[in-house]
């Protein structure tokens, strides 16, 4: 059991609101009844069959057991509601808002407009909202409930100590290759000739598009988005918060058939055309064309990080002030140059996870030697260069508390909160009126429900 768990997120029994679970309820016809009273709460019929449902649609195999491992989340659920609601725990309007618009706007990524989705499910955006604000706040609450029981919970060294030494020998994990890499990157300047040379080319497809040209061919023959380039410029339906602000802001402005001003971002240079606007989503296409870095940019920014890499092993200046002072990577720069993970959050890069050309130019170097300058792409599609160090390298390994501490506390952490988490519900089970259907006798999941004050 330990091997199974181990290094995986134990997450406390919360129940995922997810809108395919109302889609499954408009195609099943039950007939609705109280299945369960938890206190003050109750569980429906119907409420089991959504979330079964939910779950076959997922790949999960048919089975009466399915139904009744449902069952007890949601039993466990009701039970946190219903304590929230005697401690008068309160979830605010503003957090339920802010979580409902962040579904919703997953939910039209997925399924690509507001106008499909409201076409899949046979309602209005105003309705499925309405539907799901009730379940999102339940489901908050549960989380609330759960980080109070919980908040207290540490795991001190002798905690995690005693953890792992409990786990059977022939149960240790093994832990995947990292590496901790660091950088120093120099992006070199676009000139300002550069700058109004591409700006004078985007003005002019646009004067030719304003003259009646057509803009989609203009962006399949000249943008470099190439993404979009291929359709035409067009991007899809976006709403708020999904593009960078100064093109939103352009964006928004238009009225469909429109074309902006040159709008500059940390892309380049755009133009854009307002295709269709509904609700709070529109649909946009644009030109992008980018600023080159002169030849002789590049060689200056070459040329600086060979001094600096002198500097740096002659012991002039540490590779950590270096890249505080001269970097230009504003993720990295006050970290010692150490990359993130953007998976984890810590500074541990998997070797399969990493970007494959820097793997390949830090795979074959020695601890703490720097390589560079090595050409690379800017998030934004740039070229720069930078000088790489490898900090640290760890090979596929048996987990061990010195190597390995942090993500055995973390599990360990996680074993206790799911620990006490068990306790309280042993407690509050005793003292809550909890009522389950005959009909679900047959379930040995819900047995430990069912207690003599019960």
């Amino acid at each position: 059991m330990r091997k199974k768990n181990f290094f995986r997120f134990i997450a406390l029994p919360v129940l995922a609101c997810s809108i395919l679970s109302s889609a499954s309820a408009q195609s099943s016809k039950v007939i609705d009844q109280v299945v369960a009273v938890v206190g003050s709460k109750i569980i429906l019929q119907s409420d089991i069959e959504k979330q079964y449902n939910q779950f076959i649609l997922q790949g999960g195999e048919r089975s009466s057991e399915g139904r009744c491992l449902i069952f007890d989340q949601l039993l466990l659920q009701k039970l946190l509601v219903n304590q929230a609601e005697v401690d008068s725990v309160v979830v605010s309007d503003a957090q339920v808002d802010g979580e409902l618009e962040k579904r919703m706007r997953y939910y039209i990524r997925q399924i690509g407009s507001e106008q499909k989705l409201e076409e899949y499910f046979h309602t209005t955006i105003i309705q499925l909202k309405a539907e799901l604000k009730d379940l999102i706040r339940e489901q908050l609450t549960v989380q609330t409930m759960q980080g109070k029981i919980t908040k207290e919970v540490t795991a001190t060294p002798n905690d995690v100590r005693i953890y792992f030494e409990n786990i059977p020998p022939d149960s240790v994990p093994y832990i995947d290759a990292e590496m901790e890499v660091a950088h120093i990157v120099r992006k070199p300047p676009v000139s300002d000739e550069e700058k109004k040379s591409v700006r004078a080319q985007l003005e002019e497809y646009r004067n030719r598009i304003l003259a009646g040209e057509d803009f989609s061919v203009k962006a399949a023959l000249y943008s470099k988005d190439a993404a979009s380039s291929k359709k035409g410029g067009e991007l899809g339906f976006f709403e708020r918060g999904q593009m960078v602000p100064e093109f939103e802001a352009a964006a928004f402005n238009l009225k469909p058939g429109d074309v902006s001003p040159i709008v500059e971002t940390k892309f380049g240079y755009h133009i854009l055309q307002l295709i269709e606007r509904r609700g709070d989503q529109i649909n946009v296409r644009h030109i992008l064309l980018q600023p080159k870095v002169s030849d002789k940019d590049l060689l200056k920014a070459v040329n600086f990080l060979d001094s600096l890499k002198k500097k740096i092993e002659s012991g002039a200046i540490s590779f950590d002030e270096a890249a505080e002072k001269f970097s230009d990577d504003e993720d990295t720069k006050n970290n010692g140059g150490l990359m993130i993970n953007p998976e984890t959050g810590t500074t541990h890069l998997s070797p399969d996870k990493m970007d494959r050309l820097l793997f390949f130019q830090v795979d074959s170097m020695q601890l703490n030697s720097i390589a560079g300058p090595l050409l690379m792409t800017t998030p934004e599609g740039k070229n720069a260069y930078r000088l790489v160090v490898l900090k640290n390298r760890s090979k596929p390994h048996k987990a061990n508390l010195k190597d390995d501490y942090q993500k055995i506390q973390e599990v360990t952490l996680q074993e206790k909160q799911s620990k006490a988490m068990s306790d309280w519900v042993t407690r509050k089970k005793k003292s809550t009126y909890i009522h389950i259907n005959d009909e679900y006798k047959y379930c040995e999941s819900l047995k430990h429900w069912r207690t003599e004050s019960n």
